[in-house]
């Protein structure tokens, strides 16, 4: 592989700029509406914190 540090350095911070603008938000968004679904479907099935 014949490239230059300067486009390892740019590949490198497209990288840096896709995993902290993009990815980290969708994954933290996908998180917590999953943790929400989960807990709304599990008290559906079971009722709400108390009601016993």
């Amino acid at each position: 592989m014949s490239s230059t540090p300067n486009d390892e350095k740019k590949l490198e911070f497209r990288i840096f700029i896709f995993l902290t603008v993009f990815l980290a938000p969708l994954l933290s968004v996908l998180l917590v509406s999953g943790l929400g679904f989960a807990i709304w479907f599990s008290q559906i099935l079971t009722g709400p914190p108390g009601a016993g």
